[in-house]
């Protein structure tokens, strides 16, 4: 199985190197005051996180990452890809951590060092429904398994500004002692290219007020 993990990276270049003429492309960046996900703060510190995607037909394939202004944050080199049908996707993403560890080679996967974390998830999003719902499991590179659960709620706009709710419940990696918990309820609201989140976990008992800018 390693072996086969070991060629995502590759099999990445070669979808990109085979773009068709008629394909998607898309890349940017966003600048945020700290890097909040899943309720959790990853080094209290402003992060640059650009981005770049190709897509064609229902298939996307992409990079994202996060990087830390200063040494305190930390850092992320993610890539995925992500097939939808009507109002359902599912992503492969493989999250990697530059910097984890002392020798985190590019190829690790091991469970131990969780240099790269590999999850599988699933969206539904309605059209003529504000409901939409994603569930994720981190298959290899966690040795709790971690699953997640989230759902949002679109609440239209307000004054031209986009107004939704999110709550988010994990388990494994994302609480404080493995078991399931309810560790992230947000308020979210983009204008342009701002947007902004508060974000309270409640098993951790602590809030964030996220703030940035996309390009």
């Amino acid at each position: 199985m390693n072996r086969l993990l070991f060629t995502a990276p590759l099999l990445f270049a070669l979808t990109l190197a085979a773009v068709p003429a008629d394909a998607g492309v898309g890349f940017g960046a966003d600048v945020v005051n700290r890097y909040v996900w899943r309720g959790t703060d990853f080094g209290n510190a402003v992060s640059v996180q650009p981005g770049m995607s190709i897509s064609y037909g229902n298939i996307e394939v992409g990079a994202w990452s996060s990087w830390a202004i200063t040494g305190g944050g930390a850092n992320e080199n993610d890539l995925y890809a992500s097939f939808s049908t009507g109002p359902i996707g599912i992503t492969l993403t493989d999250y990697y951590f530059p910097g984890l560890t002392e020798d985190d080679a590019f190829f690790s996967y091991s469970d131990d060092d969780a240099v790269h974390i590999l999850e599988i998830s699933a969206s539904l999003a309605l059209d003529d429904m504000p409901l939409s719902a994603m569930v994720a499991y981190n298959f290899s590179g966690d040795a709790d398994d971690s699953f997640w659960v989230e759902a949002s709620l679109d609440l239209g706009e307000v004054e031209e500004t986009a107004v939704s709710v999110t709550a988010g419940l994990g388990n494994g990696v994302y609480t404080t002692d493995t078991d399931p918990a309810l560790v992230s309820v947000g308020l979210n609201m983009s204008k342009g290219d701002y947007f902004a989140s508060y974000i309270l976990n409640p098993d951790k008992e602590s809030t964030f007020l996220v703030f940035g800018r996309s390009f």
